[in-house]
This record gives C-alpha cells, structure tokens and sequence, in this order.
C-alpha cells in the first residue's frame, strides 16, 4: 500500500513538472500566433436533420421488425419523403458572462436572413443562458431582433435556464418554449465590487486614481468609497434595470413587469402562470412535430482553432485521461480503508 501511494505522489510531481513545461510552451507558441494581425475566417456548417432522425427511425426499426413488416416500413418511409417548402432553422446559443458566442451567432443570423426564402420559415435558436455583462447580452438580443425585422418567425427553446441576459435574449422571440425544471426569469441588476482600501493603508500603500470628469469612477477596488459614490452607482444599477423593464415590456407587454422584476427566478412550470413563457415543452419534443412538415436545418458558423488552442486543447484531454486513469486505480485499490 505504501509502495502505490509513493508511486502516485512522485507521479504526481512528475506529471506537474510535466504541465509546467507544457504550459509553458503553449504560452509560447499563442504569442508566436497572436502576432499574427488577421483572425482566421470561419465558415457556416450545415446539416439536415430530417435524414439523421430518418436513419434512427429506420436503425431502431430494423431490430424490432420482422422483414416483412420492415420492408413494408421502408416503402412507407419513401413514399412521405417530399421536399418541404418550410425550413425550421435551428441555433444553438451556450451563454457565458460575455456572451462569447454573439460572434457566431451574428453570422448564423445573416446566413438565415441571406437563405430564406419563404414568409413560413421558421428559426428555432436553443437557448443556455444564465446571463452576465449588460452590453454584450445587448448585442445578442439585438441579432435576433434582426430576424424578427425580415418578417422570420423566432422560437425561443429554453432546456436549462435563461434568466437575466439570457431571459433579455429569449423575450425577443415571437414564443418562448421552456422545459418544467428550466430557470426562467432573474430581472435584475447587480454589482460586486470587493474593496481593499483598508487593508493598502494598513501595509502602508498608498493608492493614486486620477480623473477628469466627475464620476468616471465611483466604486472601485483601491480606493476608499463614500457615500456619493455608492449612490452614484446604485442610480446606474437603477437605470440599468429600468432599460431592462422596458425591452422586456416591449417585447411581452402581456407580462407584469413590476411583479417579475424583483431579481426572482422561477422553473418553467411557475413561469408559464407569470406569462414569461408561453409553453411547457422541450426543444427535442418541438423538433419532433415539426419533422413532417419542415425541412429541419441546423445552422452553426465554427471558427477554426488555432495551432495554440489545437495544443490547448489535446494537452486538456491527456490530463483528463490521466487524470481518470489514476482515480481508477486508486479505487480498485481502496487505499482509503
């Protein structure tokens, strides 16, 4: 027992000298990279999705059916093929602090705009948002809107949560969808700032800021915070908040804004009875129904990885595995009894 649990600690030096050096390298090369003054373009992928559910429908029943009754299937299978005139687009939105993915998304929304061709179209985007910075959050509901402006429908699919910027982005869709245990809402503002004027003079720094203008800064890290200061920055955080009433009274006028705008959250079941939502369902069970009746399109736009990132990324999966690996044999050997 004691020989295994040398092994691992001296592996595990081993494999942090290892880490080190690699980490090392790719520091190295990303600045050897971010020389480089253009960006790599990216480029739209799309992908049908009527044939993959197609294939899984005729996979599952190739197991479960005799070969008549499979044959039988097949015919039927080829005979309601038809090419729809309807498209349901679909996005997929995976939101961080500052709404990173607006760059792709931006590029989905102008491709959809460029491609449709009929009033009946549809975009479904399956939002993941739990919200973040007040411009960015801006900017993506701003693009949605750009579908609404070119007279295309906009579905909202909410599985996980959209709360605050992320509820922002779901109200500009012309019907919000939310799975039961979904968090919706969060119609708040907030501003954490963690001040250490005091512990700086009790080191005996000192801290400098210099301004031209009144309140270019208020709150900040270093320096000591008055009064004035505070109500500066709550009566943005209040402007703040009221810019964010009125877009979402704009885009749901059916909903009490003041009743929801307290910073609450709730699930989707609650939510639908708040009219923050419009349906209980999940964006898998609305793909479904549409199948028959559109041409399913997922649209994604992927910027290529750089070699730094490419590295990044295989040097991440090898800890991983690593890291898996060790946890597995310290199981089995149940060094912990």
């Amino acid at each position: 027992m004691e020989i295994f649990i040398s092994f691992i600690t001296d592996y595990g030096l081993f494999l942090a000298k290892a880490l080190t050096i690699l980490i090392f390298l790719i520091l190295v090369i990303n600045a050897i990279a971010g020389t480089k003054k253009t960006k790599p373009k990216g480029f739209i992928q799309v992908k049908s999705l009527n044939s993959k559910f197609d294939d899984i429908e005729r996979n599952v029943k190739k197991d479960l059916l005799d070969k008549k009754s499979f044959k039988l299937f097949l015919k039927q299978q080829k005979s309601k093929k038809q090419n729809n005139s309807k498209k349901l687009f679909i996005l997929d939105f995976v939101g961080n602090i500052k709404a990173s993915e607006v760059e792709s998304l931006r590029e989905e929304i102008t491709a959809i705009i460029l491609a449709s061709e009929s009033s009946n179209d549809e975009v479904l985007i399956r939002l993941e948002n739990a919200g973040g910075t007040v411009h960015e959050h801006g900017l993506a509901a701003s693009q949605i809107l750009r579908l609404k402006k070119n007279k295309i429908k906009v579905t909202i699919s909410v599985d996980k949560v959209a709360a605050s910027g992320g509820y922002m982005m779901a109200c500009t869709g012309n019907k919000i969808l939310a799975a039961p245990f979904s968090i919706i809402g969060s119609i708040g503002v907030i501003a954490q700032i963690p001040n250490l004027n005091r512990l700086l003079k009790e080191k005996g720094v000192d801290f400098e800021q210099h301004t031209a203008g009144k309140y270019k800064r208020t709150v900040t890290m270093f320096g000591k915070t008055t009064d004035q200061d505070r109500k500066k920055l709550k009566d943005q955080l209040e402007n703040i908040h009221t810019l964010f009433k009125n877009f979402i009274s704009k885009e749901r006028p059916k909903v009490d804004i003041e009743n929801v705008a307290t910073g609450e959250y709730w699930f989707g079941s609650d939510a639908i009875k708040l009219k923050l939502v419009d349906e209980i369902i999940t964006s898998d069970e609305y793909i479904l129904l549409k199948k028959n009746d559109y041409d399913l399109i997922n649209i994604k736009y992927n910027f290529p990885k750089t070699f730094g990132e490419k590295i990044s990324s295989l040097s991440s999966r090898a800890f991983n595995s690593i890291y898996d690996n060790i946890s597995q044999k310290i199981f089995e050997k149940n060094i912990f009894k």
